[in-house]
């Protein structure tokens, strides 16, 4: 894959050229990626106790999943779209921590043998490989619970505590039964099954756009935005969501294993619904960059503090193109 540096400012739209050319030498992905990770790492740490007492072995399971590494990418989605509205991005970073805790429980829970039955994950041995299957269903149970915690406590950050219910509300329907959880389970009951291109849709809109969608749009109301603000970055997170799954897809095909820190190649295998089998790779590759400039023509009624989520959107997307 290619450098994170070469994603510092690239495909982002302006009013001209000469702007293009200030951006490029003013924003850095990789910069700005490295700060806002650095300050979620260290937030996260503080979330889940230090292993002690009799249930330290809970603890220490939770925090191996929760402190192993990654992207990032929604906690920092929400910081960025926090900032974009003008708000202070400490005011979304209990959602930030939440949106991990609840990502890295769902892939604990993922891996386990009655899932997707993997022993690999962000390069290391999966949960249940470590800890046994109980252990690990019981600590993806507690970080998706303690995340409502963790952000319901946050609210002294807020700009009130109204909106702070409205974004556990998103966050738990993005999570639950009309999310995340329901896109699961769409995809486990179309194994060895085909689908067509709005059927796919819907399942990855669920089981993977959803908390992108939960991520800028939390963000986006604890900085304060307006209507229409909040529903031009909707519309920018479901474009982004959904180009990463189809980039998710295409990487499973043509990524390895020591690429991406995870088994590859198991889409097939399984019998998966994916965007090349259903279109092939080129036009999954053509889909990916659509939805790359509907991301961005959503957000150019923004200024520049929306730069990060643009360049987000340019790395998301073409990561492997």
């Amino acid at each position: 894959m290619r450098d994170l540096k070469a994603y510092s400012a690239r495909s982002v739209p302006s009013r001209s050229e000469k702007a293009r050319r200030g951006l490029r030498l003013a924003f850095s992905l990789e910069t700005y990626l490295h700060n806002r990770a650095a300050t979620i790492e260290r937030a996260l740490a503080q979330s889940v106790p230090e292993p002690s007492g009799l249930a330290a072995r809970l603890f220490e399971s939770m925090r191996y999943s929760l402190l192993a590494g990654g992207k990032r990418l929604r906690p920092v989605l929400a910081l960025a779209s926090c900032e974009a509205v003008g708000g202070k991005p400490g005011a979304a970073l209990g959602l930030a921590c939440a949106l991990e805790m609840i990502h890295t429980y769902s892939l604990i829970h993922d891996d386990l043998p009655c899932m997707d039955d993997d022993d690999l994950r962000r390069g290391r041995a999966t949960n249940h490989k470590v800890y046994g299957d109980a252990l690990a269903t019981l600590a993806g149970d507690a970080l998706l619970t303690d995340a409502f915690k963790i952000l319901a406590r946050s609210r002294s950050r807020a700009p009130s505590a109204a909106a702070v219910l409205e974004v556990l509300a998103e966050l738990a329907e993005a999570s639950g039964s009309a999310g995340m959880v329901a896109g699961q389970v769409i995809d486990i009951e179309s194994e060895g099954k085909e689908l067509d291109s709005s059927q796919l849709e819907h399942l990855h809109a669920r089981k993977t756009g959803a908390l992108f969608v939960a991520a800028v749009r939390g963000g986006a109301r604890l900085g304060g935005a307006s209507p229409r603000e909040l529903g031009r970055l909707t519309a920018y997170s479901r474009a982004l969501g959904l180009a990463f799954q189809v980039i998710d897809d295409i990487l499973d095909c043509e990524a390895t294993t020591e690429q991406m820190g995870k088994r590859t190649q198991k889409d097939r295998a399984l019998g998966k619904a994916t965007y090349p089998s259903l279109m092939g790779l080129q036009q999954s590759k053509e889909l990916a960059r659509d939805l790359h400039s509907r991301a961005l023509e959503a957000l150019e009624a923004f200024d520049h503090r929306a730069d990060p989520l643009r360049a987000l959107a340019s790395f998301v997307v073409e990561r492997n193109l």
